[in-house]
């Protein structure tokens, strides 16, 4: 079992619910500001990995800007008191309303995934008389060796805009009047251990950068996404991603020019393991040839096990008998509601508090209401 959890105050809490531990949130910021800093790179939050009020706020207190995926997105970053001059917007599938408040409130720029689209944004701009900034999402064609599910920089993806319609970009962006092109961006994958595929994308940044230049576009910002990857299966060991290698790689591996930056949108590397879902075993349920632990946490509190069969580490913090192997399942209504096949813990009984580690991207913000649950409450280890 991890020191790090508060056994008898979490034992007053009704579950399932999310536990943050704030203190190791604010050590990761920490980290991920200083190295970025050592660099001069600029760093947006990816909100789709949290939402949560209280984890944005520390984030904005370490003045992070935020990448956002929707028009629901920007707005909460808004109302969490970012500076809209912080917030990029990405996304294949902007609706007019979503690019109208963005346009409405001066982000900083819209990540852009085709030229249809390029060319909303440059009708809308002009009926506001206003510029809107622009970055070019472009598929590198780069493997992440991550879960396909994930993996989003190869060519047949939805995102972004494929090198061979390039010319096609150029040209529209020449055309309009209401488009500033302020960088290129770039997005290859989630959950990226392999620091490898961060130097192949560097290759292919490149020579995509060197041929805007031969255009005569030279992009202010160079946006080369996130992905970096968090150890699932020792969180304890391993709380806080290796910030400082990754940012090595694109100092050394990028060729800039002049007073251009280098941004990135990092977000589950930053929140992920500074949560837990926190649930109770109500049942042991004996099988054939398997124990089940039925806890009254399931898909609809962290739906990453049941979606990408992704493996969180499972504890059982109120238990210190010799282990036994146990499925870990459950209430709701589908075969895949499992959190974890044959896991090996202290002899588990009903009442016993389990802990679902490394929840803190895409559990809380991924939860649903499916079976007419309700979205759990929160806890806050700066708040016990």
């Amino acid at each position: 079992m991890s020191d790090s959890f508060p056994l008898q105050k979490l034992q007053n809490i009704t579950t399932p619910f999310y536990y943050y531990d704030m203190e190791l949130l604010e050590r990761t910021l920490k980290t991920v500001s200083e190295e970025a800093q050592k660099h001069g790179f600029v760093v947006h939050y990816a909100i789709k990995s949290n939402a949560n009020p209280r984890v944005l706020e520390m984030i904005r207190s370490f003045g992070l800007g935020v990448d956002c995926v929707s028009g629901f997105e920007v707005q909460r970053a808004l109302d969490a008191g970012f500076k809209a001059s912080g917030i990029v917007f990405a996304g294949v599938g902007k609706a007019d309303w979503e690019i109208e408040l963005g346009l409405d409130n001066d982000i900083a720029c819209f990540n852009v995934e085709s030229v249809p689209e390029l060319e909303i944004i440059n009708d809308l701009a002009a009926q506001r008389g206003k510029t809107a900034n622009v970055a070019i999402r472009i598929n590198p064609n780069v493997n992440a060796k991550t879960h396909h599910y994930i993996t989003t920089g190869l060519k047949e993806n939805k995102f972004g805009i494929n090198q061979w319609d390039l010319e096609k970009v150029t040209d529209a962006l020449n055309k309009m009047k209401n488009i500033k092109l302020e960088g290129i961006h770039f997005h290859i994958g989630s959950q990226i251990t392999d620091l490898s595929s961060f130097q192949d994308l560097c290759v292919r940044v490149n020579e995509i950068h060197e041929w805007f230049v031969s255009q005569h576009l030279a992009p202010r910002v160079i946006n080369v996404g996130g992905g970096l990857g968090i150890d699932y299966e020792d969180p304890d060991q391993n709380p806080i991603p290796d910030f400082e290698g990754y940012f090595k790689v694109f100092k050394e591996g990028l060729n800039l020019r002049g007073d251009q930056e280098v941004h990135f949108e990092l977000g589950r590397s930053i929140t992920g393991q500074a949560g837990s879902l926190i649930t109770k075993v109500l049942y042991i349920k004996e099988g054939v040839k398997t124990k089940f632990a039925i806890v009254d946490g399931g898909m609809t509190e962290l739906i990453r096990p049941a979606l990408y069969q992704a493996y969180h580490k499972i504890e059982n913090l109120s238990s210190a008998a010799p282990e036994e192997k146990y499925d870990v399942v459950g209430p709701i209504c589908e075969s895949s509601d499992s959190f974890g096949k044959a896991v090996s813990l202290p002899r588990t009984s009903r009442g016993d508090l389990v802990a679902v580690r490394s929840a803190g991207a895409y559990g809380e913000v991924m939860a649903s209401q499916y079976n007419l649950r309700n979205i759990p409450a929160s806890a806050y280890s700066d708040q016990l």
